[in-house]
């Protein structure tokens, strides 16, 4: 811990005038310390006016060794040096910052858009006729383009392949396509309409975002939520888990070709998804967690149903993992080595499967998962066999947890009123959904809406770590990498 820098815990309410703000120079060294010499990674880095024309930087740095969050800042006007030469995982929030701020990061490598079409200023690339992707010289070198369009009900995203025969030397992703200004929208709250665009960040995240969202909201107004609804929301949060990691495992059975699993898992995804809808009427739980709690309680009936749910899902994904051939094609396919995966910052279960320890139910547990904690699940080849692996792992973890928060239950308060946040309060949330961590960082201004509300999914840390995984693999290996990443497109865009 270093006791010049502003450490606070997960949902910690405090005074935006606690963050000390240091010079440039010492920013980036406090940076470059925390992320090189420690077991940490950026949950989010950005900007806000400040005044004068100025603006104030700042890096939230999860330190997931040490279970406390470090937040930094800075004041800077039209331009700074880029901090991405030595911290690759910070590339894209330069990019999003340049494109959204006007505020230069001098020396970055690939300011490229990160909104590709939909940029917040698009004055900042005015000068600009087309986009510009890296290219490979050499003879049979050849460029595979697909989408924005893709077939099937799929959302936009471009992916450019640089060739040698059928080997990918390099891919490179350009998204933003889906971008809708939700951080803009939100700045105007909170009021009855927020929680609705939050519900709509990343429709198959629903719980996970919502979930970030309210623990914003009660932290800032300093209002203790009913133990009882935290677990009813940790009950929502791992089943929205448990539908995601079981329709992921199928789709990766679907693109090796095994389709018995593909079938079994695209039917129990269902019966899950019917449980969610048993708790407030929508398969996504959209409508189910509110501030101060829930909607509804859990009904107890959805135990046994579970039991069933996961006696077939073990019958599917048995069938999976023993099977030679499916083997062949997950082993030593889409390699992100360790030390990879922690210079470019993934999180989640990409980051898992290449063997970091990164939770943020364990290292920063909050609501249900305070008292009733959750195992890490992780494996080491970083391959797509990893990342099913650990898949399979977190759903059987889910089916467990779900039936000890059940029987822990012992009333059925739903949630309290939240009154108006705090003037001057800020707040960092950080939740586990399915893909990784969710990160909403918030302050109260003098009025009744926020001073600002940043989100960071954990598709933005991720996209970069599906491009890297592609490298000297078949083109034909494509669609069963991207599977395993699974990212979200409108997560990424926002």
């Amino acid at each position: 811990m270093n006791p010049k820098v502003l450490e606070v815990k997960n949902n910690q309410a405090f005074q935006w005038s606690d963050c000390p703000i240091y010079d440039i120079d010492e920013f980036r060294q406090l940076v470059i310390t925390a992320l090189r010499e420690t077991d940490a990674h950026v949950s989010a880095f950005f900007c806000v006016p400040f005044r004068d024309g100025k603006f104030q930087l700042f890096c939230i740095i999860n330190n997931k060794a040490h279970g406390f969050i470090s937040v930094l800042t800075t004041i800077v006007e039209k331009e700074y040096e880029s901090l991405t030469p030595g911290l690759s995982q910070l590339q894209l929030f330069e990019r999003e910052i340049y494109e959204t701020h006007f505020l230069t990061p001098l020396g970055h490598p690939w300011l490229k858009p990160v909104r590709t079409q939909f940029p917040e200023n698009k004055s900042v690339y005015e000068n600009r006729k087309e986009t510009h992707f890296f290219r490979l010289e050499g003879e049979e070198v050849h460029e595979v383009a697909v989408g924005p369009v893709h077939a099937g009900v799929i959302e936009p995203g471009h992916f450019r392949f640089q060739c040698h025969g059928e080997t990918v030397y390099h891919l490179e992703i350009s998204l933003g396509f889906q971008h809708r200004g939700m951080e803009r929208v939100i700045r105007q709250g909170p009021d009855n309409k927020t929680i609705h665009y939050i519900e709509t960040i990343a429709g198959d995240s629903t719980v996970g975002h919502t979930e970030a969202y309210c623990n914003v909201l009660e932290a800032l107004c300093d209002c203790e939520v009913p133990k009882s609804a935290l677990r009813f929301r940790a009950i929502a949060s791992e089943l929205e888990r448990l539908a995601n990691h079981i329709g992921d495992l199928g789709a990766l059975a679907g693109d090796v070709g095994f389709l018995p699993t593909q079938n079994y898992c695209g039917r129990i995804r269902g019966d899950v998804l019917n449980l969610t809808a048993a708790l407030c009427g929508n398969r996504f739980g959209r409508g189910y967690i509110i501030p101060g709690g829930v909607r509804f309680p859990v009904p107890k009936r959805i135990g046994p149903e579970l039991k069933k749910i996961r006696k077939d899902f073990k019958n599917a994904i048995d069938l999976l993992f023993n099977s030679p051939s499916v083997l062949a094609r997950f082993e030593k396919t889409g390699i992100v080595s360790a030390a990879l995966a922690r210079e470019i910052g993934l999180v989640g279960v990409a980051a898992r499967a290449s063997g970091s320890e990164q939770d943020i139910r364990i290292q920063h547990p909050y609501g249900g998962y305070v008292d009733e904690k959750i195992s890490l699940c992780t494996y080491h080849t970083g391959d797509c066999y990893a990342r099913a692996f650990v898949r399979l792992k977190e759903a059987e973890e889910s089916f467990a947890f779900i039936q000890r928060q059940l029987d822990a239950i012992d009333t059925e308060l739903c949630s309290i009123a939240v009154g108006p946040p705090l003037p001057g309060r800020m707040v960092i949330s950080l939740t586990e959904g399915f893909r990784g961590e969710i990160c909403h960082v918030a302050a109260a201004g003098e009025s009744s809406h926020f001073r600002f509300y940043k989100i960071t999914d954990p598709s933005f840390h991720n996209w970069f770590g599906l491009a890297t995984a592609l490298c000297d693999q078949q083109i034909s290996d494509f669609p069963l990498c991207n599977k395993s990443f699974n990212l979200s497109y409108c997560g990424h865009d926002l």
